[in-house]
């Protein structure tokens, strides 16, 4: 695309700029003690012994109070260092000198540019100034009194995980360049074991409660001291405690005192559990736990501060045990509020009903957050409990618009529009309605006999949410209501006219997806329905250009046609493939070319047929990160497809006849079949340091069958890319070591790896390091009668491609911004014996623009 060109030009002028500035800091390191005063040293480095064996682990590392300066990966270079280095701390001064110093100097200054604007000279060198020294790092300097400190918080480690006895010495060495290591040595000694657990609990029912729910206790007999144990036990207790009725429990309840006096490396604790302590204005008194448990439950659906000082109930009804109430006319039907609430009348009060409350409600778009207060009966002990509701906008309407260029257009112009509509039946359900339409002027379209706006694409979905499972039975103890099921439901349809191959595209999908834990989230979707039409199958020739030019240069070859003649598109190219399959031309199934124009022809049916395809598919998320600063988790996708299945026992049960191609057809299109699966696994590593350590690994097949001899192109693997291997741009990668003849190259079996170390540079710029790794090949079906493109065995994995380069990221905080440069590394494309580093260059190289991380 042209503007990606110039953007790319751009973005690589910057990195050469950052480069310079780079080696100049690499050259200029030995300034690395520049702003380090006689007598004070650097610390470089930290090194943590632990019975004589070096430890590398972030979290131990993480103990002492001073950290050597943070240093790029690989280079082993304080960046940060430098760059604050390269700051002047006498700023104020040596500005005043350069522009006044001189007072003849500064009249013809103040008279060329004025007064006003030397004064923003002067700020501005300031302002730049006071920027290298907050995007910069100061030297850590050697602190005594800090590494005392760090020494008696290694030995605080050390005991709290078990070893009473550890001992921690330190070691520092001072240089005379004003550098310093320190090196801190840890004696664990024997660690503690636990001998006996006694309980000392005051409420028989507290008690009770406890011997019912010891089995995940995180502290048993025989294990080794940690005080964090201790801390997630009091958790638990508190967790059980709230779940079980007691309203009024917390954690600073539970207490525990260790004993270790007559032992030799063990101990005895002691689980107190104290009675209730109730303080008022001037006393303070102490009584059992009581059970709680819930005696009624209201629902406002429609408050706010305005209605609750205003307004009196008018609208009220009782569904199930539930009171619910409105200010206005009640617009929601009641179950549709009661099934978002867990919490029942007559039940135990337990703390994870307000939370499962809370985030069903959330998740029905219909409402604010939820305000869920308890209110205590003393006389009886029981819970009212009170649910607000502040109900959102019934419609929501959006708009967008976006300009665009590319190498196929001049111009564009790209609206779309969405409204929602919320709580559309009744039932909490919500509409979503969206249209979008473009037209483009294409680079043809200086021909007279072409209009201006030559690309459009028109199209609208409607889609529709119901929070519940619409099925023929009850999946209550299938699938809980705490998982927050769902139905969805949408139907939408596109046509796109372009001077390429013009299609129609209409698809529906119904589904279903709930959540079994907060870390886990499944789909179903039951059918989805896609149908694809081709409108200008005899361009196809017109479009994939590389392939034209082969088909043309083999008709010269034979003398099909003269040496200064082309193939009419589409008349002469589809009689030339007629006459090579039908071998009226001089070549032979055995020859290079007649593989070649089969292989042609093949790909033109596959790409330009119409499909139809009816599929069923479950994905699996297992997400296990906790927030969006959490950087060391993982994540693994799980998605399993079939399609054509039904179709296919239909139409054999009912006999219908195949056509010419051996193939059913459904309204005259052979819909397709096949099984397809998807593993994406991805893993993070902190290291430290604001680094990151990021590998991901992906592996996809879709195998056809029974009524498909090949996959659609719409359900087919491509490689390369910003999010793929980034040494080749998209669908310019494979399939296996053939030599990216095809304008989109696609394959039905796909091996993905990555490897990416993310670290700081200074402020909000980050650096990475990358290997890419991965192919596709055809596999299976019809499409493999090219070697080089085929998966035959483990021996095809010699064709895996290899990308690897560097990247620069800026950190805007509610997304990132990231530029990265790929090198071809090993290209299986290449000749054998000429595949490693033969393109490792900027010149060969790809610049890939991407918002957010690859993965």
């Amino acid at each position: 695309m042209q503007h990606l060109t110039t953007l790319q030009l751009f973005s690589g002028k910057m990195m050469l700029r950052f480069l310079f500035l780079l080696v100049f800091i690499l050259l200029n390191s030995c300034s690395a003690v520049k702003r380090v005063k006689d007598g004070e040293h650097l610390l470089t480095d930290n090194t943590i012994i632990v019975d004589d064996k070096v430890i590398k682990t972030e979290r131990v590392n993480n103990i002492p109070l001073q950290k050597p300066n943070a240093t790029i990966p690989l280079l082993n270079t304080p960046l940060r260092l430098h760059v604050y280095n390269l700051a002047r701390p006498n700023i104020d001064s040596i500005i005043h000198e350069d522009l006044y110093g001189d007072p003849k100097k500064a009249r013809r200054r103040i008279r060329l540019l004025s007064k006003k604007q030397v004064d923003r000279l002067a700020e501005s060198r300031k302002a730049f100034n006071s920027w290298l020294k907050r995007t910069g790092e100061a030297p850590t300097i050697l602190n005594d009194a800090k590494t005392e400190k760090s020494k008696n918080r290694l030995r605080s480690y050390y005991f709290q995980n078990g070893w009473f006895n550890n001992v921690v010495n330190t070691e520092v060495v001072r240089d005379s360049n004003k550098r310093a290591e320190v090196t801190y040595k840890v004696t664990k000694g024997q660690p503690y074991m636990l001998d006996t657990l006694k309980t000392f609990i005051s409420t028989p029912a507290i008690d009770s409660i406890y011997k019912g729910n010891t089995t995940d206790s995180f502290i048993k007999k025989g294990d080794q001291y940690k005080e964090e144990n201790y801390e997630k036990e009091r958790s638990r207790i508190n967790e059980v405690m709230r779940n079980s009725g007691v309203y009024h429990f917390g954690t600073e309840n539970v207490s525990f005192v260790l004993d270790t006096i007559g032992f030799d490396n063990a101990f005895n604790a002691e689980l107190y559990i104290n009675d209730r302590t109730i303080r008022g204005l001037d006393s303070t008194r102490v009584e059992p736990f009581k059970i709680y448990k819930i005696k009624e439950v209201n629902i406002f659906t429609d408050y706010s501060f305005e209605n609750q000082t205003n307004k009196e109930v008018s609208d009220s009804t009782t569904y199930e045990g539930y009171n619910i109430y409105s200010f206005d006319k009640l617009r929601f039907r009641p179950q549709a509020l009661t099934d978002a609430v867990f919490i029942k009348e007559g039940d135990l009060y337990k703390d994870i009903n307000r939370t499962r409350t809370s985030r069903y409600i959330n998740r029905l778009q219909m409402f604010r957050f939820p305000d869920i207060e308890y209110i205590e009966n003393p006389e009886d002990t029981t819970l009212t409990a009170n649910i607000r509701l502040s109900p959102l906008k019934k419609y929501n309407l959006g708009f967008s618009f976006d300009v665009s260029q590319s190498n196929i257009q001049t111009i564009g112009f790209a609206f779309s529009t969405g409204l929602k509509i919320r709580n559309v039946f009744k039932g909490a359900e919500v509409l979503n309605i969206s249209a979008l339409g473009s037209i483009g002027a294409s680079k043809d379209s200086g021909d007279p006999n072409d209009p201006f706006f030559d690309i459009n694409e028109f199209g609208g979905t409607i889609g529709l949410t119901m929070p519940r499972f619409y099925f023929p039975f009850n999946t209550e103890r299938i699938i809980p209501k705490y998982m927050s099921p769902t139905t969805t439901m949408n139907i939408s349809a596109t046509s796109q006219t372009n001077i390429g191959l013009d299609k129609q595209n209409l698809s529906s999908i119904f589904g279903y997806n709930w959540l079994p834990s907060e870390t886990v989230s499944n789909s179903l979707e039951l059918f989805n329905i896609q149908f694809v039409k081709n409108l200008n199958t005899s361009n196809y020739f017109g479009v994939y250009g590389n392939s034209y030019n082969r088909l043309n240069n083999i008709a010269r070859n034979i003398n099909y046609i003269g040496n200064t003649d082309d193939l009419t598109i589409p008349e002469g190219t589809n009689m030339f493939i007629d006459d090579v399959l039908s071998n009226n031309t001089s070549l032979n199934p055995s020859d290079t070319d007649y593989v070649t124009v089969n292989n042609i022809d093949q790909r033109r049916d596959r790409l330009t047929e119409d499909n139809l395809i009816i599929s069923t598919s479950f994905d699996y998320k297992k997400d296990k990160r906790e927030s969006i600063f959490d950087n060391n988790f993982s994540t693994f996708k799980f998605h399993l497809e079939v399609a054509g299945n039904i179709l296919s026992a239909v139409s054999d049960f009912a006999g219908v006849e195949k056509n010419e191609n051996d193939r059913y057809e459904v309204f005259g299109v052979a819909f397709s079949q096949y099984f397809k699966a998807e593993l994406d696994y991805i893993k993070y590593f902190e290291t430290g340091g604001k680094s990151v350590l990021a590998f991901r690994s992906y592996f996809g097949v879709a195998i056809p069958y029974g009524n498909s001899g090949s996959i659609p192109f719409v359900e087919s693997f491509f490689g390369g890319g910003p999010n793929d291997n980034r040494a080749w741009t998209a669908y310019n990668l494979g399939p296996g070591s053939s030599q990216n003849t095809n304008e989109f190259s696609e394959a039905n079996l796909k091996l993905h790896f990555s490897l990416e170390q993310r670290f700081n540079l200074f402020g909000r710029f980050y650096g990475a390091l990358f290997a890419d790794a991965g192919n596709i090949w055809n596999a299976f079906g019809n499409v493999n009668d090219d070697p080089p493109s085929t998966f035959n065995n483990l021996s095809s994995l010699k064709d895996i491609a290899v990308g690897s380069g560097f990247g620069v990221r800026y950190d805007f905080t509610f997304f990132v911004f990231r530029f990265d440069v790929g090198f071809k590394t090993y290209d299986p494309s290449k000749e054998v014996g000429n595949r490693w580093f033969t393109d490792y260059n900027f010149r060969n190289a790809v610049y890939n623009i991407g918002i957010n991380y690859p993965f």
